[in-house]
């Protein structure tokens, strides 16, 4: 018997200076990048922590801790990667991945299609398959500010 299960994923990173922003793997022109461990990309952290919570395997803090330096600037796709493999030997197969990433600043629509190519291809699926997709806060709160961005996604995966 097969069964569809849904994860729900979030992350939220400061934007600070001198380092290049990342978003679903693809490097956006911006005056700041994202602060964090590894390249601090929210979109494809959210998209990571969506799959783990699908299968009920913990969070990406407790599977790449940030007291381990070998993920220190680590691409947030290699740590997808290690997510997938996680998937795939619980014998689960991803359905679909819906991502929003809420920022002010920069404008992300001309990057959105290269993104959602980029974590497909990362995570060895259609590109209908992952759908991504860009909010502003409307000048709300700290998103607002352009203190920081944050992302929120829905992943489905099959388990036999």
């Amino acid at each position: 018997m097969t069964a569809t299960r849904s994860g729900l994923g979030f992350d939220l990173h400061p934007l600070v200076d001198g380092r290049p922003l990342i978003l679903g793997g693809v490097t956006v022109p911006a005056e700041k990048g994202l602060g964090g461990h590894s390249d601090a990309d929210v979109l494809t952290h959210a998209v990571c922590e969506a799959l783990l919570g699908a299968l009920a395997l913990g969070d990406l803090g407790r599977m790449f801790p940030d007291s381990d330096p070998r993920w220190k600037g680590v691409s947030s796709l290699v740590l997808l990667e290690g997510v997938m493999a996680a998937i795939t030997r619980k014998g689960a197969r991803l359905v679909n991945v819906d991502v929003t990433v809420i920022c002010q600043a920069p404008r992300l629509a001309p990057h959105l299609p290269a993104m959602a190519e980029r974590l497909a291809g990362t995570m060895k699926v259609a590109a209908e398959q992952v759908s991504v997709k860009a909010k502003s806060p409307e000048h709300l709160g700290l998103l607002g500010r352009g203190e920081g961005i944050a992302a929120m996604a829905v992943a489905s995966v099959e388990v036999s």
